[in-house]
């Protein structure tokens, strides 16, 4: 029976090592968020904004910038000049524009057009260590259940930029049960069909791990609503790295009462400012 534990236990801690490892390899990427410089917030009145090419507005139809002589961008794989539309951007959706080795995000965060420069060079990123963790602990992986609205449901949560807010459709809760309680939290949709993320903080907020929020994606439910709500793998959003973040904040009533010693920690770069 020993020898059977501790061979699950650690193919536990590889599955979760392996998948950390990748995590990080796409936080550090060259034109991940680590990297970004600025954030600027488009208007009706075209701008220029320092190291970037052209002047940028916001119009009915999306974005726009107008490039100036000798100034060209690299946009869907073609170089570019003069007046370049790209057209309504959709909530939370977004292309890129690059130039030399910066890419442009060009994205739409609470209703409104954004531009958020993204230089590998960034000392954010050339200086990150990487994350700290608690160890991972199977004990953190506990079986839920998914309990779906009657109708999707609207929800509208705060953001770590001052005066944004998010709107998310909320498919229905995830219940589980953690010491001798019953704790049930709001789910939105995930990246992949059925899968769903949960926005949440708890009683290590602010004391080991970052105090905003924590992200937790969980797979598909099953036939039963059958989920696993695995805490090993509750990872940091971009805010805990980057004030030119526009992360939501948890839903009203998505505060654990208990420490959620799992996952990843306040990032070595926050805690030293």
């Amino acid at each position: 029976m020993t020898i059977a534990a501790d061979t699950t236990t650690t193919a536990f801690e590889s599955a979760w090592s392996a998948w950390h490892q990748a995590h990080e390899a796409d936080r550090a990427s060259a034109h991940g968020f680590l990297a970004i410089t600025a954030l600027h917030w488009l208007t009706a009145e075209p701008t220029a904004y320092d190291g970037l090419p052209g002047r940028w507005w916001s119009s009915e139809d999306g974005p726009v910038v107008e490039l100036g002589d000798g100034e060209t961008l690299l946009v869907d794989g073609d170089t570019v000049t003069g007046r370049v539309a790209f057209g309504a951007i959709p909530e939370r959706g977004g292309r890129v524009a690059a130039f030399g080795d910066v890419v442009i995000e060009i994205a739409k965060r609470g209703g409104s057009d954004l531009l958020r420069p993204r230089h590998p060079g960034h000392p954010t990123r050339s200086g990150y260590h990487g994350t700290p963790t608690y160890a991972p602990d199977a004990a953190w992986a506990i079986e839920g259940r998914f309990v779906p609205f009657d109708q999707p449901v609207e929800v509208t949560v705060g953001s770590v930029a001052e005066g944004l807010q998010h709107v998310y459709a909320a498919p229905g809760e995830v219940e589980f049960s953690r010491d001798g309680g019953v704790h049930r939290l709001t789910a939105f949709n995930g990246h992949t069909p059925g899968s769903l993320f949960i926005l949440f903080t708890d009683e290590t907020s602010g004391v080991t791990t970052y105090p905003a929020n924590r992200s937790l994606a969980v797979a598909a439910p099953g036939d039963d609503g059958s989920v696993v709500l695995d805490f090993n793998r509750a990872v940091n959003l971009p805010c805990a790295y980057t004030d030119f973040a526009t992360c939501p904040l948890p839903p009203a009533g998505n505060r654990l009462p208990f420490a959620v010693e799992a996952g990843e920690k306040i990032p070595h770069e926050r805690s030293a400012r």
